[in-house]
């Protein structure tokens, strides 16, 4: 069964096209945004803004195979501060209830997020969308009635779409994952070694 679009709809998004794209240049560290989720110091010298969605291949790859060392090396050490900002793209009801999942479950948001992502391309060869966050949703302890009644609930389709009307209307973001640290765009290469680049450029100042 796919995704039940009876239970989960996502109306009214203006989707924008995952070409890539340039991004305005930002002169620093972003303000807070509603429903941002963030890990490491509040201290931290370097603010670290990811935008991206629970249905891209290309933010599962980014956050299964990068991300584990950006955070052992910076994140986890209070060097820099993770700010995650999330973003719908097709299947925009795949990301919605990814979401929508991931808050959830309390306290487990990353964990959650991160068990999508690694089983992303799983779910999508068994064409079973439903159903694979159902699993992930018994894993971290729902019931089907309890996975079910969440991806129903008005008021948690009306955050996660705000948060993305407000990603595109008010931040200007196209494509997912977009990167910025303290501020500036990172475009291009957006692997280990070239983030660890940035970190030591921001926090020189």
């Amino acid at each position: 069964m796919t995704l039940d679009r009876r239970a989960l709809i996502v109306s009214g998004l203006a989707l924008p096209g995952l070409a890539l794209g340039a991004t305005p240049a930002r002169a620093a560290p972003l303000p807070p945004v509603p429903g941002e989720m963030t890990l490491g110091s509040p201290k931290a010298p370097v603010q670290f803004v990811v935008y991206a969605s629970a249905s891209c291949p290309h933010c599962a790859h980014w956050w299964t195979e990068e991300l584990p060392q950006v955070r052992k090396a910076f994140i986890d050490t209070g060097k820099v501060r993770l700010v995650f900002r999330e973003f719908l793209t097709p299947p925009t009801e795949f990301a919605a209830a990814g979401f929508i999942l991931a808050r959830r479950i309390p306290g487990k948001y990353f964990d959650v997020l991160a068990t999508i992502f690694q089983r992303q391309e799983e779910i999508y060869r068994s064409e079973k969308l439903w159903e694979g966050l159902e699993a992930i949703g018994k894993q971290y302890g729902l019931t089907p009635a309890q996975f079910s009644a969440a991806l129903k609930d008005p008021a948690a389709l009306k955050a996660v779409n705000d948060r993305f009307f407000r990603a595109i209307n008010q931040d200007n973001i196209e494509v997912t994952p977009t990167f910025f640290v303290n501020g500036s765009p990172i475009e291009g290469d957006i692997g280990f070694d070239a983030l660890s680049r940035a970190f030591g450029v921001a926090a020189k100042g």
